[in-house]
């Protein structure tokens, strides 16, 4: 009986195994698969030369220009600056839930932070443009308010919630020995999350920055609908701007063969790029903390 018994869990193993493991190859295959697809359609752009050249010219179709610089400089304004509004409100939260708020009060505001996270990013892109638009345009006292300000700052409360929770996440992760061993000394809640939690927590930490950031660039709806989709390099963070993905969602081309339609596939490529550079940090950081 006892040997049906281990011969009934071990073929479960062997049946969860599989499963796990067809679904990696699963997720690989299609992350693959999207890559192979854009290079293929990407590749007469590498054969003529026109990829770097779509890269650093600009946007003008009608002097036969096609460049998506300024989109590119757009998304890296876009999400450079939501990230630099959203880390220090992330973290502060983050530290409020984890050791500063009593803990019915942390578990109130995590939960908060959670619902955040299953709210539709169009619905940020509405409340965007019916509140935060106008109030921009108002405080500037000049132009439409679509701006890249707007748009970093609504981007920066979508991307907060996943910071928060990261963040919370490696500060709970911090050994309880070394807690202990700072409450023993006599330290403080505040002196123990700056000698002891925060530096403990610092690859956590910068791994949700880095994810952060991946959303931040790849995110589509809040450029579309705040940032202004002005193709042109912005100059300051009121001038409206266009991002990559949503120069995707805009650009409509019937014919296949013109370089507006190819402009999409070379918008892909730098997005994807980017996505593996995050990926390949996030890596890293995991064989540093693995090795220390």
């Amino acid at each position: 009986m006892f040997r049906k018994m281990g011969l009934f869990r071990l073929n479960k193993e062997r049946i969860a195994e599989n499963v796990f493991f067809l679904c990696t190859a699963f997720s690989a295959a299609a992350a693959v698969s999207v890559f192979v697809f854009m290079v293929i359609l990407g590749l007469p752009l590498f054969a003529k030369g026109e990829f770097f050249t779509l890269i650093s010219g600009n946007w003008s179709p009608r002097q036969g220009m096609f460049g998506v610089y300024p989109m590119i400089i757009g998304t890296l304004s876009i999400a450079g600056l939501a990230l630099l509004a959203a880390f220090p409100l992330s973290l502060g939260c983050a530290c409020l839930i984890a050791v500063l708020s009593p803990k019915s009060f942390g578990r109130l505001l995590q939960n908060i932070v959670r619902l955040m996270t299953g709210i539709p990013t169009v619905i940020y892109g509405f409340v965007g443009i019916f509140l935060l638009v106008p109030l921009i345009r108002e405080i500037l006292g000049s132009g439409s308010g679509f701006s890249i300000l707007s748009a970093s700052i609504m981007l920066a409360i979508l991307i907060s919630p996943t910071m928060i929770l990261f963040f919370t996440d490696s500060l709970n992760a911090v050994p309880i020995s070394y807690l202990n061993a700072a409450n023993a000394l006599g330290a403080s809640k505040v002196q123990k999350l700056v000698y002891v939690m925060l530096p403990c927590a610092w690859k956590g930490i910068l791994s949700g920055v880095i994810l952060s950031g991946g959303r931040a660039i790849g995110d589509t709806l809040i450029a579309l609908m705040i940032a202004g989709n002005a193709i042109h390099v912005p100059h300051s963070i009121t001038d409206s701007a266009r991002t990559l993905t949503a120069h995707i969602a805009l650009v409509i081309a019937a014919d296949y063969e013109s370089m507006e339609f190819k402009t999409i596939f070379t918008c892909g490529i730098i997005l994807y790029v980017f996505t593996i550079l995050l990926t390949v940090a996030i890596r890293t950081l995991e064989a540093i903390g693995k090795k220390s």
